[in-house]
């Protein structure tokens, strides 16, 4: 199917066409970031049309406005991967922030998910760009148990030698949950081949929503790579939702014990380089996750 000049393309639902935007997030270049679709109006929809329409645009999430109030600049949003709904989806709210942005002018909004209430502010970046800024729902983060670390580990074709011991693995949630698992090197993370249907298992056994492997090349820089076979995606290009996650699980472990910005990298070994920054403060116990987004033609 072939875009227009403003990204957008009918894609067909069950007895339906709606017209479905293009954003890639975490980005400035359309052939980074994690593209996401943008349904502006899905009022009409109900959730078998919305998963046909994820589906049919093929990328990790697609976000649906089902209901919108422009004046008070508030809307209701689902996440749909090509497989399943998700709770909460990061880089689709930065990429439908940044859409609503360009139409409605600045000013911050507010998106009610399944997940909870999720502002976003909205700004500019010293190029002129428009960022957003979402803040998350209340992080948690617990470690991972032996049976959730030793089915991954077989999944992912790791050895428990592979992992750093300084950052150790533990299930994180800031809307959804994910399983951190540190790389003991920045090798060990660029070398991801996993068994795609084992993975997706253990992820649906557990209930987690993707697996953030992350490898520290300093306190204040990370790289990530985001394995999400439970979407039917063998991996996210920049997760907004694992990052905000990961935010929480930072503090939880007393690595940043006042509020600190962190820069996360991700996407780089898939061809989609992608950054993303989180604003970390413990008291808080919420996470921000700031970025871009660029419309894709």
């Amino acid at each position: 199917m072939t875009n227009d000049a403003s990204g957008a393309s009918p894609v067909a639902g069950p007895g339906t066409a709606v017209e479905t935007l293009r954003y890639s997030a975490f980005t400035r270049d359309p052939a980074g970031g994690n593209p996401a679709g943008i349904v502006l109006d899905a009022s009409g929809l109900d959730a078998a049309q919305m998963l046909a329409v994820a589906a049919e645009v093929g990328y990790s999430e697609t976000a649906f406005v089902t209901e919108r109030d422009d004046a008070a600049r508030r809307f209701r949003v689902r996440y749909f991967s090509p497989l399943a709904e998700v709770a909460f989806c990061g880089h689709a709210t930065v990429a439908l922030s940044v859409a609503l942005a360009e139409r409605l002018g600045p000013g911050g909004i507010v998106l009610d998910t399944p997940a909870g209430e999720i502002p976003v502010a909205i700004g500019t970046g010293e190029d002129g760009a428009v960022l957003a800024t979402l803040t998350s729902v209340p992080t948690r983060s617990r470690p991972a148990s032996g049976a959730e670390l030793d089915a991954t580990l077989a999944a992912l074709g790791w050895a428990a030698g592979d992992l750093d011991p300084a950052l150790p693995p533990h299930v994180a949630f800031a809307g959804n949950d994910h399983l951190i698992l540190a790389a003991a090197s920045r090798a060990r993370l660029a070398d991801l081949a996993y068994d795609f249907d084992g993975l997706a298992a253990v992820m649906r056994q557990y209930g987690w929503t993707t697996v953030h492997l992350v490898w520290r090349e300093s306190p204040r820089y990370f790289h990530a790579r985001d394995p999400f076979p439970v979407g039917g995606v063998v991996e996210d290009p920049a997760t907004g939702a694992a990052a905000a996650a990961f935010g929480g699980y930072l503090g939880a472990l007393g690595l940043v014990t006042a509020p600190a910005r962190i820069a996360i990298r991700q996407g780089e070994d898939m061809g989609r380089p992608s950054d993303l920054l989180i604003d970390v403060d413990p008291e808080l116990g919420r996470t921000r996750v700031t970025g871009g987004a660029v419309l894709i033609v």
